[in-house]
């Protein structure tokens, strides 16, 4: 969802070197970068991995969640390019499809629902859901489970490292659309097709 559907990765990352100043930390882009794709606990471990222990990582994620609040209610929610485009396409086709998202059920609906797009999927699998987060492959297994399909019978579209793994794991080709993080050599490895954007990508269903 958050950096291949909804353009949210971008303003994350000042956001987040803004509201960890508040409590006196200065987290770099490279380590915000490493928090992409990931679930909340997840994120939490690199943070206390590169900070300690002692890292206020619940009161800086609080601040933040009020600063994107703050900056969805003055700016919205952006699409990304060709998202609308490739949902009409697979609807259009009969292609079920799925939202697969590391964020909580909650946010995931209201991020959809404020960018004009929650009502175009029936199925939403979210982080708070699933025992392992990305890059385990569970959230992709429930997914298709919920579809009703076989891992091999789909493709998965994903921008971060981590969720590239994950569809890998899961067995499912997979479809990388480069946000903020370039995956390395090895996770690209696995990719079955790389695209500029959603609307090249829609070009792969004929």
């Amino acid at each position: 969802m958050d950096g291949l559907m909804l353009d949210t990765e971008r303003p994350f990352i000042p956001l987040w070197a803004q509201a960890a100043k508040i409590f006196g930390y200065d987290v770099p882009e490279e380590v915000v970068l490493r928090m992409v794709g990931i679930n909340n606990e997840s994120a939490r471990a690199v943070m206390l991995e590169e900070y300690g222990a002692d890292f206020p990582y619940d009161k800086i994620r609080e601040k933040l969640r009020a600063l994107l609040n703050d900056e969805i209610e003055k700016n919205g929610v952006q699409l990304k390019k060709g998202l609308v485009l490739l949902l009409d396409h697979l609807s259009s086709a009969k292609i079920p499809f799925a939202v697969a998202t590391s964020s909580s059920r909650a946010t995931a609906q209201r991020m959809l629902g404020k960018a004009g797009v929650l009502d175009r999927f029936t199925v939403i699998v979210a982080g708070d859901e699933v025992a392992n987060g990305k890059p385990a492959p569970d959230i992709f297994l429930l997914a298709v489970k919920k579809l009703g399909v076989a891992g091999n019978e789909c493709v998965g579209f994903e921008d971060s490292p981590a969720g590239l793994l994950g569809l890998a794991s899961a067995g499912i080709p997979s479809v990388f659309i480069k946000d903020l993080a370039e995956p390395p050599p090895a996770t690209l490895a696995t990719v079955w097709h790389q695209c500029s954007d959603l609307e090249e990508a829609a070009q792969l269903f004929g």
